[in-house]
């Protein structure tokens, strides 16, 4: 069974730095897209950020761009979101996902309705 585990949330003050970690289970995450989102409450899920399976190409949504960064250990099968200089409009609850791996070059890595497995999702708040 596939599985996806956060870890890493938490609150962190502005212009700071916070890592989530996404470990996966049951399936290799190297050989999936894997991504990021975050939803706050009243508003949509919406995409951060993700890498793909073959190359590690990263791709990122214009406000995390430049400030996040998305990684995978392929060793420990897990992936990571390094949020740099957060503010707190980035206060949400975060989502690790796995989808096929043609999404980013089908242009849709963002489409929440392309991943087919989701952790629990970690709460992040910034405030000083």
């Amino acid at each position: 069974e596939a599985q996806l585990v956060e870890s890493g949330g938490g609150l962190v003050q502005p212009g700071g730095s916070l890592r989530l970690s996404c470990a996966a289970s049951g399936f290799n995450c190297a050989d999936y897209a894997m991504a990021w989102f975050r939803q706050v409450p009243g508003k949509e899920r919406e995409a951060v950020s993700c890498i793909s399976a073959t190359d590690s190409s990263t791709y990122y949504d214009s406000l995390s761009e430049g400030r996040f960064t998305i990684s995978r250990d392929n060793a420990k099968n897990t992936v990571y979101l390094e949020m740099n200089s957060p503010n707190p409009e980035d206060t949400a609850v975060y989502y690790c996902a796995a989808g096929p791996l043609i999404l980013p070059w089908a242009g849709v890595w963002s489409a929440v309705a392309e991943y087919d497995s989701w952790g629990q999702g970690p709460q992040v708040t910034v405030s000083s």
